[in-house]
């Protein structure tokens, strides 16, 4: 018990002196992991739709060439980014420019060396989702808008990118949590997030277990946090469990090829009309 209380009272003392600190890391994570997944979505969106450009043998040599080395292009990246750390990434990205080009390109901003680091790692990951959430689309509906003269553009931008967005949300959000914890290893490169307020009251205060205490319950509510709104999110983009058809055009009313919740379709035994129907036929058979 006595070991609670002294743990107690070490992070109310850390708290005090770098309670700012932690704010501010926790803010500059939140930012970089929005900000990354947001771009990485898109990249990932981008592979994924180039990946599944379909083509036959029929098709000219030179669209057959280019899309084969679109996809390899694709699997490279895919692989490499989703392959290593990314630690190494951003020790590649920050540190790599400048010993290749003698300090002719480097990154001024440690921001945005941040940013592109997890929105290239992000994408090789969200790459591969877009791929499957395209592909577990029925190929009927491709089919369907091809018959009625849609482009490969208009068939992925209205008919399947919009469900296939549905089915990978999950995977969204996965990645943005994911990227709420991965985003520590930036101190690598000095970027100022929560991990790096962590190390900073350490370094200061000789405090490790009571500033871990502090970084695990703060990266636990941003995580609990984020959880909570992709769920809501989901559910929203679901939309009403509950739909009613409605027709007002006459001739599919006749055709009964409606359901009127209180008297069923016009062919159905229990419905009102169905039933009014019979009373009528079965009145002119007594007369």
């Amino acid at each position: 018990m006595e070991k609670f209380v002294q743990l107690t009272a070490d992070i109310a003392k850390l708290w005090a002196k770098y309670g700012g600190s932690y704010l501010t890391g926790m803010r500059n994570t939140l930012i970089l992991a929005l900000v990354g997944t947001v771009i990485g979505c898109l990249i990932g969106f981008v592979c994924g739709v180039l990946n599944t450009i379909p083509y036959t043998q029929n098709d000219p040599l030179p669209k057959r060439f280019l899309l084969k080395l679109i996809r390899v292009i694709v699997r490279v990246y895919v692989e490499v980014f989703r392959g290593t750390p990314m630690v190494l990434q951003a020790v590649f990205v920050y540190y790599g420019l400048p010993y290749f080009t003698d300090n002719a390109l480097k990154f001024s901003n440690i921001w945005a060396a941040a940013i592109l680091v997890v929105s290239i790692n992000t994408g090789a990951y969200m790459a591969e989702s877009v791929r499957g959430g395209i592909i577990s689309i029925d190929p009927g509906q491709t089919e369907g808008a091809k018959a009625i003269g849609m482009t490969h553009v208009q068939t992925m931008l209205h008919v399947i990118l919009p469900q296939a967005l549905r089915n990978i949300m999950p995977q969204i959000g996965n990645n943005f949590i994911i990227n709420v914890k991965d985003t520590s290893v930036m101190f690598i490169i000095g970027f100022p997030d929560f991990f790096a307020a962590h190390r900073a009251a350490v370094g200061a205060s000789y405090l490790y277990f009571p500033s871990a205490t502090v970084e695990m319950a703060g990266y636990l509510t941003m995580t609990l946090i984020a959880s909570f709104l992709l769920r809501w999110v989901e559910k929203k983009m679901d939309g009403s469990s509950n739909y009613e058809l409605v027709q007002t055009d006459q001739l599919t009313m006749t055709a009964g090829t409606y359901n009127h919740p209180d008297k069923g379709t016009p062919f159905d035994e229990h419905s009102r009309e169905y039933q009014a129907e019979r009373k009528g036929h079965s009145g002119k058979e007594g007369r």
